[in-house]
């Protein structure tokens, strides 16, 4: 994570007071408390979050182009001191893509990665160049397949059938054709969340060590370019170690593959999910560079000891690059006390975020007027939907706020408004991008029409 100074990492009781300099430092790398008016005021991008949302309305997500900056440039910099040889870096879009996002992407040159039609169709409206674009996902659909060969530079194969699948759909003559690679099961997941581990033995994804050697004899035997392969263990994790025993399968298996068929990948691709801090009990947090390094290295040592040529090192960040830079702000409705709780009830909660309730995520929270003042006890933060899991942050020490205060949560960049529903007749948030002082609105407030504009009364079928 780039930006702010840790301040401390010794653990602290649920019922102390709120430490709004640890809260900060999860924040934009551009978050200021100002002075205003005698009051303190936070700031993103020089932005005034209390005059955001009177303009725009809540719940309102704010992205810092800065921010987002300061992670890349953190990746790259640890890629050019770590790995002597090629390498790249694909942005995860699953994470969060909009026309904005990938238009971010585009400019930076880096790749992005689609899952689906629907994600392929934001990329290229964001000017993504087809050789930037890879196609993942797994039991991608015929449309999927069809879609990805004309408009991607890489497909990510998930497994045999999906590779004769392209075989069928494959034309050469009809112009540029995709590079492919494999997606291996490596038997072996990171440490994090269960719902989030991918490369475990009984994954849904990937192919086992066999099942990638026929998948190799295939496209060698249909003359399909392949290039490169891939793994992914799982996201949100902050211990690199499970990645090691990992590449020595995927080298071990380049070796037999060179053997067997004279054929090595050009491309190796770890994967991504490098997690970030989003409670203030998760710091200090390991920094980028660890992640980067210890990739790097223990690629480069497995290759000398294979006597493997290195070769391109294409890592696929999401959340490590775009977590950080995103902020949700919400509109407290009402403070509510039951025997044993405070509840600060916000009007967003499950449906712009499901993470909570899905993972049992830990956020935190600052006021955005005078976020600096003292706690009043531990909150529960909630949202309006009829759900009794609408619990946004648990047991949170947090000041006392009153009916219309902004809250503000930092770390919502990734995974959020991706994976954002309209429970409960939710529209979804707007959406702005903080760039040079100054907010521009990249995805408008989803209005009530919205909801039903797919639908057509029963009188009209």
């Amino acid at each position: 994570m780039a930006g702010h100074t840790d301040p401390g990492s010794e653990a602290r009781d649920p019922n102390a007071g709120v430490d709004a300099a640890r809260r900060l430092s999860l924040f934009p790398v551009t978050a200021r408390v100002t002075a205003a008016a005698g009051n303190d005021r936070l700031q993103i991008g020089s932005c005034d979050l209390i005059e955001l949302a009177e303009q725009h309305g809540t719940p309102l997500y704010l992205y810092d182009q800065a921010t987002l900056d300061a992670n890349l440039r953190a990746y790259r910099q640890a890629l050019g001191e770590y790995y002597p040889g090629q390498w790249g870096i694909t942005y995860a879009g699953k994470a969060f893509l909009c026309v904005a996002l990938a238009q971010w992407v585009q400019e930076r040159g880096l790749w992005v990665d689609c899952t689906g039609v629907g994600e392929l169709a934001i990329a290229l409206a964001g000017g993504a160049q087809r050789e930037h674009i890879l196609a993942h996902g797994v039991n991608k659909s015929p449309a999927d397949l069809a879609s990805a060969i004309p408009a991607t530079g890489t497909i990510v194969v998930d497994g045999l059938v999906e590779l004769q699948r392209l075989e069928s759909l494959w034309a050469p003559a009809q112009g540029p054709t995709p590079n492919l690679w494999l997606r291996l099961r490596p038997g072996l997941a990171v440490e994090t969340h269960t719902h989030t581990q991918t490369g475990q033995e009984d994954s849904k994804f990937g192919m086992n060590e066999s099942e990638a050697l026929e998948a190799i004899r295939f496209c060698r035997e249909q003359n399909l370019p392949l290039t490169g392969l891939h793994f992914h263990q799982g996201s949100q994790f902050r211990d690199p170690a499970p990645i090691g025993p990992a590449l020595e399968k995927a080298l071990d298996l380049a070796v037999a593959l060179r053997g067997k068929s004279d054929w090595l990948p050009q491309v190796l691709c770890p994967g991504g999910g490098w997690g970030v801090p989003y409670h203030e009990d998760d710091l200090p947090f390991p920094p980028i560079s660890n992640y980067v390094r210890f990739v790097a290295e223990h690629l480069v040592e497995g290759c000398r000891r294979r006597a493997l040529p290195l070769p391109r090192l294409q890592l696929e960040p999401g959340r490590s690059l775009v977590a950080q830079a995103g902020v949700a702000l919400y509109r407290v409705g009402y403070v509510k006390h039951t025997a044993h709780q405070r509840w600060v009830l916000l009007d967003g909660g499950l449906a712009d975020n499901p993470r909570p309730a899905l993972y049992g995520s830990r956020y935190t929270a600052l006021p955005a007027l005078n976020p600096g003042r003292p706690g009043a006890g531990p909150a529960w933060l909630a949202g309006p939907y009829c759900e009794s899991g609408d619990i946004l942050i648990h047991d949170l020490p947090f000041a006392g706020v009153e009916a219309g205060e902004l809250v503000a949560v930092p770390m919502s960049g990734a995974y959020q408004l991706s994976m954002a529903s309209n429970y409960n007749g939710a529209c979804k948030p707007a959406v702005l991008w903080l760039q040079d002082s100054a907010a521009h609105l990249v995805q408008q407030r989803e209005q009530a029409g919205d909801l039903f504009r797919r639908d057509i009364a029963l009188d009209e079928v």
